[in-house]
């Protein structure tokens, strides 16, 4: 899931393969496997709201600690390891067995703290670098379990990497290997965004899904303050454009404010070379053509130019282009000429049956002709977007791109 070095983006969802998040530091990002492309000139950094970065997570603040380095050579601290034993509080990826009353050290991984006090801290309860890395290579390596559901997956890893995004900014660590990893659980969130969306019938998915918008947008932020922390060249950070344009993605539907900054002023921080990559290009040509209701140049721009990633944080709002889409033929169209739904699937990016059924929950019948097609009759008087949101339907050229 990180991205090589220079050259063509292959985005399209006809030419990209899977990802994976490898975070040695002698390894280039490698971001949803684009191929390599050209590092665009020095900028500034663009500002973010530094209230919602991990940087003012804790209440004491980082520089409370002093130069505290961690010690602790596990995945997490033995003394926290037997304790959670004893309470039989482990995760069931922590369980040695099966056992709720114990783990060893290759499982059990640090919980997040909410509350730190200075005088508790010891060496041996921080990790260093290096076994964060290990850590979150490993916690990411568990997004491709099948033996329990995708929540259960995603609580767990929820929130060791809140331990990890702590022991990291408690130890002040802002370096470049620091960028590879939060960019690596920045994705991390924008997969869960996607992933519990479909599954937002159930309330506490629903909850789940809010928590994960908000460590989303801090993560993110943070992200953006380190990339400012590490400008100390003429070059941009390789992968910097894609995630300003998850940014963007973010703040598609009009109650979508990630991190309480309006997007036209978060526009005028961001530097040119960065609004020029081709990222931004395709993030503000997806932000215009939503908000000018273009559905043909909005689903065009998403099939030619598209991450899987990218997908993810826009999958929640192809359903209402479509239903904007249905609501422009279905009132503007020629009583006399039917919409043949074979054609019109093509525009939307959806399988014909699918299109159908969407058809049917905006409140449009269909009809067959003497050749057989599907057709959508237009001027219905009962069109009507179902109130209680759309069921998931198929988008064209993901399936084989997804996790």
């Amino acid at each position: 899931m990180m991205e090589s070095g220079n050259g063509n983006r292959r985005s399209s969802f006809s030419q990209q393969r899977r990802y994976q998040f490898p975070f040695n530091a002698t390894q280039q990002s490698k971001v949803s496997n684009f191929s390599q492309r050209a590092t665009p000139p020095p900028i500034t950094g663009s500002k973010s709201n530094a209230s919602t970065s991990d940087f003012n997570e804790n209440s004491q603040g980082s520089s409370n600690f002093g130069g505290l380095l961690g010690t602790c050579s596990y995945l997490c601290p033995e003394r926290e390891r037997i304790q959670r034993e004893k309470l039989r509080d482990l995760a069931v990826f922590e369980r040695l067995n099966g056992n709720p009353g114990k783990s060893s050290p290759a499982l059990a991984v640090k919980k997040f703290c909410r509350t730190i006090s200075i005088k508790e801290v010891q060496a041996s309860d921080m990790r260093p670098l290096n076994v964060l890395e290990d850590t979150l290579n490993y916690l990411l390596g568990l997004l491709d379990s099948k033996e329990h559901p995708f929540e259960v997956v995603h609580d767990f890893i929820f929130d060791r990497t809140r331990s990890i995004r702590q022991d990291l900014t408690m130890q002040s660590i802002i370096n470049k290997r620091a960028i590879f990893m939060y960019e690596g659980m920045v994705k991390f969130h924008v997969i869960s965004h996607r992933k519990l969306w479909c599954s937002t019938d159930d309330p506490n998915i629903a909850s789940m899904h809010h928590l994960n918008m908000e460590q989303l947008t801090k993560t993110l932020s943070s992200l953006f303050n380190l990339y400012g922390a590490n400008r100390n060249s003429n070059d941009l950070h390789e992968n910097e454009a894609e995630f300003h344009s998850f940014y963007v993605l973010l703040n598609l539907g009009s109650h979508s404010k990630p991190m309480g900054e309006p997007l036209s002023l978060w526009f005028s921080h961001v530097s040119t070379p960065i609004l020029k990559s081709k990222e931004m290009r395709f993030a503000r040509r997806i932000l215009r053509s939503f908000r000018m209701g273009n559905y043909m140049d909005f689903f065009r721009t998403v099939a030619a130019g598209a991450s899987y990633l990218q997908y993810c944080i826009m999958e929640p709002y192809i359903d209402e282009v479509r239903s904007l889409a249905l609501s422009y033929i279905n009132f503007g169209g020629y009583k006399l000429h039917p919409y043949p739904l074979f054609v019109l699937s093509k525009h939307l990016m959806i399988e014909e049956s699918d299109l159908e059924s969407f058809c049917h929950s905006c409140g449009l019948e269909t009809c067959i002709d003497e050749s057989g097609n599907k057709l959508l009759q237009t001027k219905q008087t009962t069109f009507s977007p179902p109130k209680g949101g759309f069921q998931k339907y198929s988008f064209l050229g993901l399936q084989d791109y997804e996790r």
